[in-house]
């Protein structure tokens, strides 16, 4: 063997390895795309590539079991105002200046109790001398009497003619005639005499006074203003189909701050007001008490709806679209419970509750609480007010 045969067998054994090297390294490569494509086979599936998840803690909510009813009753209160039955501006018939005022804002009155006077001097003085005319026409009249019988006494005697006792019988009718003209100026004149003061018309409270002593009264102005007090009357808007089941003739209750109080239905107009949609209902108020005018009075009446549904919290709704609301019932589930949402209409509010109907039945559960963090489908943990609901119950 010669030293270049002994060289390149030398050469051969340092190239062997190298070889042997590279090829157990394309098998691991091999082997690995191997793996990864075993792998991504078995995590194929028909709905797509399967994506490990992490199932979230259920929230715990506070549930409220349903209740269904045929029907329910609603209590409706309506407003109004008591007024007096009569109130009256009161002013003189003529003008003049006024004398006297005897009443003041605020001073309850009798009827027929004098509450202001005008200076009536000039009109005694104008009555006293048609008194006057009055006597002296009687005068003449008796006068001319006296004379109709002399001169009938003369006719009979032949004395006079016929025409003497008629000239002295219409002397004598004259003079009657001038005794009732003096007597109708006379009793004109007492009469504005007499109005010249202004009466109460009726048992009141004077509620405004706009003039004092010494001012001129123009004729027909308002002087004072007068609330007749003691009966009253209440007139009260509300709806027709509350409206159509008062009884005209029955007592009702109106509650007002000072107590409760007695009231008769005169009537009911029947007439919608425009503006408020309602029609008018007018009691009469005989023994108002410490009532006053001007007081708001309240009545209340139950109604029946006959609507099917359940109340629930406003809270326990959320909106949702074609003016429907939406709740949350906890719904029993393979793995617990889950957050299920159900449509419902608004039958009725009244304070922080609602009647509602829709798709829920008696005992589900509706979530009160906490709507803001609920999403379709979310695990929950309800519980009531005492203990918590296992999805088995019920």
């Amino acid at each position: 063997m010669t030293p270049s045969d002994h060289y390149q067998g030398d050469e051969a054994r340092e190239k062997r390895p190298t070889f042997l090297k590279g090829l157990a390294f394309l098998m691991i490569l091999f082997l690995f795309g191997a793996g990864l494509m075993f792998a991504a086979i078995q995590l194929r599936s028909p709905e797509g590539p399967k994506v490990a998840t992490v199932e979230p803690d259920p929230l715990t909510v506070s549930v409220m079991p349903v209740r269904l009813a045929k029907e329910f009753r609603i209590d409706e209160s309506f407003s109004g105002l008591a007024e007096a039955r009569r109130k009256s501006e009161l002013g003189f018939s003529s003008g003049g200046r006024i004398q006297s005022m005897s009443a003041d804002v605020g001073d309850r009155v009798k009827q027929g109790a004098t509450l202001a006077r005008l200076d009536t001097r000039s009109l005694g003085a104008q009555l006293a001398s048609a008194d006057a005319m009055v006597e002296e026409a009687r005068a003449a009249h008796s006068l001319a009497l006296n004379t109709v019988e002399r001169q009938r006494t003369l006719k009979l005697q032949g004395h006079v003619s016929q025409q003497r006792v008629d000239e002295a019988e219409a002397q004598a009718n004259t003079s009657m005639a001038r005794i009732e003209a003096a007597r109708a100026q006379a009793d004109t004149l007492r009469v504005q005499i007499d109005l010249a003061r202004i009466t109460a018309p009726f048992d009141g409270v004077v509620t405004a006074r706009m003039v004092d002593e010494g001012a001129i009264a123009a004729p027909g102005t308002p002087i004072l203003e007068l609330v007749e007090t003691g009966h009253l009357e209440a007139r009260i808007g509300l709806p027709a189909i509350s409206a159509a089941r008062l009884v005209p003739g029955e007592m009702y209750k109106l509650v007002a701050d000072t107590g409760t109080v007695e009231a008769k239905l005169r009537t009911v107009t029947g007439v919608i007001d425009a503006d408020r949609r309602t029609v008018a209902a007018m009691f009469d108020i005989e023994n108002s008490g410490d009532l006053a005018v001007g007081a708001v009075v309240r009545l209340s009446m139950e109604r029946e709806i006959n609507e099917p549904g359940f109340w629930v919290p406003v809270k326990a709704m959320s909106t949702a679209s074609r003016g429907l609301w939406t709740v949350f019932v906890a719904a029993p589930s393979e793995h617990g419970w889950r957050a299920e949402p159900r449509p419902v209409e608004m039958v009725h509010s009244e304070g922080g509750r609602g009647f509602v109907r829709g798709p829920v039945q008696e005992g589900e559960r509706v979530i009160v609480d906490g709507l803001q963090r609920i999403a379709p489908g979310m695990p929950v943990e309800p519980r009531d007010a005492t203990s918590a609901v296992t999805p088995n119950e019920g």
